[in-house]
């Protein structure tokens, strides 16, 4: 792959989190297990500081994060916004447009990708950024990659992380972002799988939560889903609750579309029995991998598991 420092295979064994981010180290480990993570590339966090200095960025940022002020909450707004239009006018420096065209024509011809932004202190054992930072989802064509590519970069800076940061007492100097781009998985189904109670806090059972369709209806609180738990020892499902969804968000031409569930399944489960159980394995397999409890984000397209993210829980005891 060209530009080694700025671009990595998703399997690299040089994808650490200081390189690629909490989000895209996971996903790596995962892939170099054989597990079914879909195919793609990160643009490291030496792109961005690449990008950064490029375009001479460091003295714009520090002027605008000197504006902010806790005591007035509007000024994280007004500085993201300011940071936001500085990344949207400077250009990708050339050599890197370069690597990520190749990369980009490497997974396909005008394949549709996820681009996902990958932070240094994202998906920590002790404190989770979950959310807060941007995700563009059937991103078609080099052009709008580049620009997915920067709008994550922009949102290591936007209000949402500026507060969180804050509070944190994180110093915006320690955090560089990444982004990974991946084969977009049209899904069927989708959901996340915890591999111990997040209520209960209980390390002996998974719960599954399901939903028709993309997973970002379930992340955004779009659909209730259905939810399972299921005892790790056995694989026998203990509870289920299966509730009426009625909506899903699906790949659209451009972009990503909501729609109606079709009437026949939307009392139905979202997951039948055997595919519980295998999901489950899935699961129990990450989390031996991890050695902790994890929360994962996956899929199943055409009978396939796909394995979005798995980072740890951070609300266990």
């Amino acid at each position: 792959m060209k530009a080694m420092t700025d671009l990595l295979a998703l399997a690299d064994i040089n994808a650490t989190s200081d390189v690629v981010g909490g989000k895209g180290a996971a996903l790596a480990r995962l892939a170099r297990a054989h597990l079914p993570v879909p195919n793609g590339f990160h643009v490291t966090t030496t792109a961005y500081h690449q990008f950064i200095v490029a375009n001479d960025l460091t003295t714009h940022l520090t002027a605008a994060l000197a504006q902010l002020d806790a005591s007035r909450p509007m000024t994280f707004e007004s500085v993201a916004q300011m940071v936001s239009d500085l990344f949207a006018r400077a250009p990708l420096p050339p050599s890197l447009v370069q690597a990520i065209d190749d990369a980009y024509r490497a997974l396909g011809h005008d394949v549709a990708v996820a681009v996902r932004s990958s932070a240094t202190a994202e998906d920590l054992g002790e404190r989770s950024f979950a959310g807060q930072y941007e995700t563009f989802l059937n991103v078609r064509g080099t052009a709008a990659v580049h620009e997915a590519v920067k709008r994550c970069w922009a949102s290591l800076w936007n209000a949402r992380a500026l507060r969180y940061r804050a509070q944190q007492r994180i110093a915006p100097r320690a955090l560089a972002i990444a982004v990974l781009v991946q084969e977009m998985i049209p899904a069927d189904v989708a959901g996340v799988l915890f591999t111990a109670h997040p209520v209960t806090g209980a390390r002996d059972c998974v719960v599954i939560n399901a939903t028709w369709g993309l997973g970002d209806a379930l992340v955004s609180g779009l659909v209730t889903p259905d939810t399972f738990v299921v005892e790790k020892a056995s694989g026998r499902i203990i509870e289920r609750d299966i509730v009426e969804k009625t909506r899903m968000r699906v790949c659209g031409e451009e972009g990503i579309v909501e729609q109606s569930v079709p009437l026949a399944q939307q009392r139905a489960p979202a997951l039948d029995d055997a595919r519980i159980v295998e999901l489950t394995r899935l699961g129990v397999h990450i989390e031996q991998l991890a050695g902790m409890p994890m929360d994962v984000e996956w899929t199943l397209a055409h009978n396939r598991w796909a394995i979005l993210q798995a980072r740890p829980i951070t609300t266990l005891g």
